[in-house]
């Protein structure tokens, strides 16, 4: 029996293997066709490059715009800082989004750690989300007719720590402990929280988001610890660029606090209601709610695109400055992505 072989690639095998890819569906350069990186050079070169430096001795830095796509590629793969490097040297895909050919030098993982860690710690990620959804608002693509606010919550490394221990941190005194040993305390999140939903224990952060009713585009967003209550951030979610909007929410966001917050920024409240033990909703209310859900539930898509599409909401970072910073890229990626769709589909054509 004799079987086809590979053979020697040719020439044009290189042209043909990308054409397979476009034709399958190769969701980068979907996403490249319809977005021109290059609209976030000027901020990353501000804030990122020394223009002062009196001498051109040392190691030239990676490009800022194929730093930044790494660090979108992370999010939409799921792939940490080890796994990053070889991904790229061995996927083709990657490559052409990178704009990379075969044989050129790609970032280690130190080098990609380094980067994220800069943009974490001066916020620059909160300032790259803002200025793309600017972008989309030029577009009218943030279309500023309702908006929805729902939570997710985002798995961190679970701690092995004493019963002692996990107390000390719950009463916000973690900060004192390990202090005789830091390599130990380096490795310790004092932030994340244990939480139970449904059932379900889980131990991480949450990603609060307000998202856009029309166009499912993330708005603004909070990060949190995963105890926090879903309907605590709600001020810091909602601006005065909301008012007048029909506000969407599960009945989580129920209660006189969360009623004062929608009336003092000006939207119409049609948070579903909730029913309690001496007075179950009514037959009219359930059935407003079954219309309220309607909208509602298409902010859960949102959350479901990170799950499926994006690999799920984890983390591999410790403390929260850190996880705010990887949720930010985290929402920025659904958008970058939410956007091509929209695009691709004529949502609003």
């Amino acid at each position: 029996m004799k079987y086809k072989t590979s053979g020697i690639q040719g020439i044009f095998d290189r042209q043909e293997t990308q054409h397979k890819l476009s034709s399958i569906g190769n969701p980068l350069e979907k996403v490249s066709s319809v977005i021109d990186f290059e609209i976030f050079r000027p901020l990353l070169e501000l804030k990122l490059l020394n223009t002062n430096k009196k001498s051109n001795a040392g190691a030239k830095p990676y490009d800022v715009v194929l730093m930044f796509k790494i660090l979108i590629l992370q999010r939409y793969y799921g792939l940490g800082d080890s796994q990053i490097e070889y991904q790229i040297l061995d996927r083709q895909s990657f490559k052409q989004f990178l704009g990379l050919e075969s044989g050129d030098k790609v970032p280690d993982e130190k080098t990609v750690w380094a980067f994220r860690e800069k943009l974490t710690r001066l916020g620059l990620v909160e300032d790259l989300f803002e200025q793309f959804n600017l972008y989309l608002e030029n577009q009218s693509l943030i279309m500023n007719q309702g908006k929805m606010v729902d939570a997710s919550f985002t798995v961190a490394p679970r701690q092995r720590n004493t019963r002692e221990e996990n107390q000390q941190i719950k009463d916000g005194r973690g900060d004192e402990l390990w202090n005789d040993k830091p390599n130990k305390k380096k490795h310790k999140d004092i932030d994340a929280r244990w939480t139970k939903k449904n059932k379900e224990t889980f131990y991480g952060y949450k990603n609060h988001a307000k998202v856009d009713t029309k166009s499912k585009i993330i708005d603004t967003y909070k990060v949190t610890d995963a105890s926090v209550h879903d309907s605590q951030p709600l001020d810091d979610l909602l601006t005065v660029n909301d008012y007048g909007q029909d506000f969407y929410a599960d009945s989580a966001y129920t209660g006189e606090e969360q009623e004062k917050v929608i009336e003092k920024h000006g939207l119409k409240n049609l948070v579903n209601e909730k029913g309690y033990r001496n007075k179950p909703l009514t037959e009219e209310q359930k059935q407003n709610n079954k219309v309220k859900s309607k909208t509602r539930a298409r902010v859960e898509h949102v959350f479901g695109f990170m799950e499926q599409s994006m690999h799920g909401l984890s983390l591999r970072s410790i403390g929260i400055t850190r996880a705010t910073g990887i949720i930010g890229l985290i929402n920025l990626t659904y958008n970058l992505f939410r956007y091509e769709q929209i695009v691709r589909l004529g949502e609003f054509e």
